[in-house]
C-alpha cells in the first residue's frame, strides 16, 4: 500500500514539473468558435524567450478571416499589414477582398510576466467546420532571440507533438438560426 502511495505521489510530481512546459505555449484564450461568426481573438504570452524580455508580437491571419481589428494595448504600438485575399469573401452581404493580414504589436514584457494581445475577427462561410485554423505567431526578443509559434500539425497529429504550436481555433458549424 505504501509503496503504491509513493508512486502515485512520484508520478503526480512528475506530472507537475510537466505541465508548466505544456502550458508555456503562446495560446488563444477561447479555442472553439462557429463559422459565420465574429470571433474575439485573446493570444496569450506567457514568458519571453530563453530568459529575454518580448519586444514584438505578430499574428499572421489565416485566409478566411477577415473584418479584422486589433485591440491598442497601453505601452504598445500597434501596426497592421493589410493584403489583398486569395478570393471575395461575403462579410454581412458586403464582398471583401482585401485588409488585414498579420497584426504587430511593439513594446516590451519582460520575461517574468504574462499578458494577452487582443483582436476582433469575423470566421467567413468559406471555412469548414470540425477542422482547426491556425494563428501563426512570432514572438521576438531581446538580444535577436525569437520564438516562433507556427508549426502547424500533420494529419494524424496534434499540437502537443510540436515544440512551437501555432495557436489553433477549432472551428463549429456556423450557428442555424
Amino acid at each position: 500500500m505504501l509503496t503504491t502511495f509513493r508512486s502515485s505521489v512520484v508520478g503526480a510530481a512528475a506530472l507537475c514539473l510537466l505541465a508548466p512546459a505544456a502550458l508555456a505555449h503562446s495560446s488563444l484564450e477561447t479555442q472553439q468558435a462557429a463559422i459565420g461568426s465574429t470571433y474575439k481573438g485573446v493570444l496569450r504570452v506567457p514568458h519571453g524567450c530563453e530568459g529575454t524580455p518580448t519586444l514584438k508580437v505578430r499574428i499572421q491571419i489565416p485566409e478566411g478571416v477577415v473584418a479584422v481589428k486589433p485591440m491598442p494595448k497601453s505601452g504598445w504600438t500597434l501596426e497592421t499589414v493589410k493584403g489583398g485575399y486569395k478570393q471575395p469573401y461575403d462579410y454581412y452581404g458586403t464582398p471583401v477582398t482585401e485588409g488585414v493580414r498579420e497584426i504587430v504589436w511593439t513594446g516590451k514584457l519582460l520575461d517574468e510576466h504574462y499578458d494577452e494581445f487582443v483582436f476582433r475577427a469575423y470566421l467567413t462561410d468559406s471555412l469548414k467546420p470540425d477542422t482547426t485554423l491556425y494563428f501563426p505567431t512570432v514572438q521576438e526578443c531581446e538580444a535577436g532571440k525569437a520564438d516562433r509559434w507556427i508549426e502547424i500539425p500533420d494529419e494524424g497529429k496534434k499540437a502537443d507533438d510540436y515544440k512551437f504550436p501555432a495557436p489553433g481555433l477549432k472551428l463549429r458549424p456556423k450557428a442555424t438560426n
